[in-house]
Formats: structure tokens, sequence, C-alpha cells
């Protein structure tokens, strides 16, 4: 049983006299990793008796101890004590902690050594066991090298074979670490300089491993080296996280660079295809204020547009439209019903067909990724003042006349992409003298979690403040846009007769 125990523990038969009592104890059993103050292990300690081994434990509160646990077979703890013995003529003193417990007629007894140097020793092994390092230590002078165990982890060395020598060690350092570590080490036994370098070697089971040296040298009176001490330490770990970590930071940098790419080119290309952000035009007999604002200046761009020309019959075509998401595909898909709409609009085409036709355009795009879009467009005739309109899911627009605001009812019509049997009618308005009419897009009135009621009212009550003054859109986009809470862009045309 005690072969299988780890640590000091032994089995104890006492040794009776010829009145019964005991006399002394014999060792009859040991376990293999038992070690007494004089270093003896495992079976050399069997049959050796404890006072004529021991002989400064007679009469101690150890002996009394196991003579009470023998007697009543209670568990025997006392306080760590001290057992001085006298080895080679050199007094060595050591502290122990000793538990006795009776079986089978005998004792069984465990101890543990707490000498301060074994628990350095222990206390040490586990530092170097948890941080992945080893000591070594070079004797220059006997050319002898001594390890720890933890150095022959590292390396993936039998113990059984020795240290490495400084001479086998380049075989197992990577060729292209080999000049570097060359440079160190001599200048270390050279120059003295001390070392901390980190190189790489391929371990026995053919992984690459990062391996850390630390050392000084120890120089004798005339200054030559005579002795290097150091440690080895496993930086693999920490090397492939760092290297891990670059790699996702060069993946991090290439993701922003393609995504400011994209968005710069988002940019330059709904520039190209919108007018200017800010104008005021007059268009068969309409003063149409034009105004559009970006969420975020070079950032998230979306697909809000707008168009105002006039048609070569001498009307004025007035849109506003809205594509889902943002992004470069929300600016190509707002270019392809900007100028596609443009297109029959000059070739007479009439308005329900247009958004129709957009529609099926949407339905059937071949790098389609799913887009929809929201759009009011308007054809001014001068010679009537009429203004006939259709919608594919916008906000209605809002007109102001005589001092009052009020939404026009919307004719039908659903938003383009989102069905293929979508239908589309038309309404029509005579503007008079005074009016203010103004087709804008959500992110004019729509706040997060607010219903967009609430946003129509509250355009509705700013444009009668407006009316009366100059600047109608500027005042009405100031007076309505938070910073703070906006979420989308602004588009907007506001037309007067």
């Amino acid at each position: 049983m005690l072969d299988g125990l780890p640590g000091s523990a032994i089995f104890l038969k006492p040794v009776l006299g010829t009145e019964g009592e005991v006399t002394d104890f014999r060792i009859m059993a040991a376990s293999p990793e038992a070690v007494d103050v004089a270093g003896r292990t495992g079976r050399e300690l069997v049959g050796l008796s404890v006072l004529e081994t021991y002989p400064n434990v007679d009469g101690s509160e150890l002996w009394r101890g196991y003579l009470q646990a023998l007697e009543t077979g209670t568990v025997y703890e006392g306080e760590p004590f001290e057992y001085e013995e006298v080895l080679a003529g050199i007094p060595r003193l050591s502290r122990f902690a000793v538990r006795a417990a009776a079986c089978k007629g005998g004792l069984v007894v465990s101890w543990v050594r707490l000498d301060t140097g074994e628990r350095e020793q222990c206390r040490l092994a586990v530092l170097q066991r948890l941080g992945g390092m080893g000591w070594a230590d070079w004797d220059l002078v006997r050319n002898t090298i001594t390890w720890s165990d933890e150095v022959y982890v590292l390396f993936d060395r039998d113990p059984s074979r020795g240290p490495m020598t400084l001479e086998e060690l380049p075989r197992h350092v990577v060729p292209e670490d080999l000049p570097a570590l060359g440079e160190v080490v001599q200048s270390l036994l050279r120059d003295g300089t001390p070392a901390d370098h980190v190189f790489r070697i391929s371990a026995a089971d053919g992984d690459t491993r990062y391996v850390r040296i630390v050392a000084e040298v120890d120089v004798d009176a005339m200054g030559a080296p005579v002795e290097v001490h150091g440690f080895f330490q496993d930086q693999t770990a920490a090397k492939r996280a760092e290297q891990q970590l670059l790699d996702h930071e060069r993946g991090a940098l290439v993701q922003r660079g393609l995504l400011a790419a994209e968005r710069d080119l988002a940019v330059r290309l709904q520039h190209a295809l919108l007018p200017l952000p800010e104008q005021s035009l007059r268009l068969a007999g309409l003063t149409v204020n034009v105004a559009y604002q970006p969420l975020q200046e070079r950032l998230n761009v979306g697909g809000d547009w707008y168009s105002a020309i006039e048609l070569p019959d001498g009307s004025a075509l007035l849109v506003v439209g809205d594509v889902a998401g943002h992004g470069l595909d929300a600016v190509a898909t707002m270019a392809q019903l900007r100028f596609t709409a443009k297109g029959m609009a000059v070739t007479g085409t009439p308005l329900p067909q247009i958004l129709a036709r957009l529609n099926t355009l949407l339905l059937h795009s071949a790098e389609r990724s799913f887009s929809t879009a929201t759009m009011i467009m308007g054809r001014y005739e001068p010679a009537t003042s009429r203004l006939t309109w259709v919608q594919a899911g916008h906000l209605p627009p809002l007109l102001v006349r005589d001092g009052e605001a009020r939404f026009l009812p919307p004719p039908e019509g659903v938003l383009l992409g989102a069905m293929a049997t979508a239908h589309y009618e038309a309404s029509t308005l005579r503007l008079q003298p005074g009016d203010h009419l103004l087709l804008y897009t959500d992110g004019l009135v729509e706040k997060p979690g607010e219903d967009i009621s609430e946003g129509l009212d509250r355009l509705a009550r700013s444009t009668v403040e407006c009316a009366e003054g100059s600047g109608f859109l500027d005042a009405v986009i100031d007076g309505l846009l938070d910073p703070d809470v906006r979420r989308d862009d602004v588009c907007a045309l506001h037309v007067s007769l």
C-alpha cells in the first residue's frame, strides 16, 4: 500500500521488552518518496530502528505521541518540532510536521519537512512550472552544465541524456536565428554583457518553439568568465498570441481600408449623380429650393435623392426618392432610379407608368440584393398651374395655403421593389400664388422611438410658422433637425408659385 502513496510515509512495528513494554519501533515499510533527515530514501529506511537511527527522538514529545497513538488508537498530530543530527561532523537542524495513526498493531507515520531551503525549492519548482521556465548553470572551468527539470521539458529532451552542451545547442536552433543568438552568446562570454534574447528551436515533436534566454556571467579576479547563470523560458504561447493579434490588426486595417474606399467611392458617385446639395431654381414659372443633408459627411452614405428639371414640353419634373439602406449599393440603386425616371419623363411617359416600370426594374435587377425604395414624383404644367403627382410608399406632400398646412391625400401606390403586381394612380392639384408645397424624405420627420404621426404634426406646425418669413426651407429644416437624435439623411424640395 505504501508503494502507491506520495510523499514521506512509513509503517512502524513496535519492539517489545521482557514485560511487554514498547522499547523501540522498527521501520517495516516505506513509501518510495520517503526521505529522512540524513537523506535516506524509500527502501533504504526499511529495517532501521527508530531509536538507534534517530537517538534524539527518545523521550521527546514525538516519542510520547507514538506511544499514545499505539495505546489509544487516536491519531497523533503534534506541533512542528526540530531535530538535529550530526552528519560528517556538521550539525544539521531540520523541522518536521509528523502525523501517526495506529494500524494493524503498529503505526503509519507520515511527515512533511518544513526546512526553509526545501520550501523554497518547492516554491521555485512551482514558479518555474507556472512560468514555463527553468534555470541553467554553466561551469566554464570544469565544462559542466546543470539544468533544472523544466529545461528538459522546454527542449523536449530526455533527462537521462543530461543537459545539452553549448556545441550541441545550434543544431536545435532555427537556422535564421543562429547569427543573432551567436552574437548574444559571444557578447556574454567575451564582454560579460548580460543576455536577454528570444530565439526559435525545433523540438523533437516537430513543433517550433520560442525560447527566451536570460543569463549573466561570473568572472574571476582577472576578469575571465568562470560561470554562467541564467534561465530559459518558453514564450511560444505569448509569441503565437502576439502573432494572432498582429494578424487581426492587419485584417482590421485592410477591412477599414476597404470600407473607407467604398465610402469614398459612394460619396464621389453620389456627388457626381446629384445636383448641388443646396440650390434655388426657376422651372416653368416655379421657384424650387432644394436641400440635401447627409447624416454624416463621407460616412454612411444613403440613397436619398431628388430631381428638378424642365421637360421638353415646358413643364417641370419634381422628384424626391429614398432607397432603403446605405452605402455603395444604395447609391447605385438611386442612380438607376433617378436617371431611368428622368429618361422616361423626358419621352413623355405618364407618371403611373414610370413608377410601374421602375418597380419592375428593381424586381429584376441582375445584381439585386433586395433593394426597395419610396418615391414621389410630380409634373407641373405652367399653362394650367396644375400639378399631377404619383407616389410609391412615400410620405405625402405638405401644402401650406392661406396660413394652414395640410397633407395631400396620397393616390394608390406601394413602395418600389416590394411586389410584382403593384398598381399606381395619379392625383392632381392646382397651385395658387402664395402656396408652399414641400416634398421630403422621412429623415426630416422621424425620431427614434417616436410615432411617425408626431413628426408629421411637428412638420405641419413648423411650415406654418415659417411660411411668412424668408428662407422658408432653411428655417423648416433648422427648426426640425436635432443633431443629437438624427438617424438618417434628409432631402427636401420646396416649391412656390
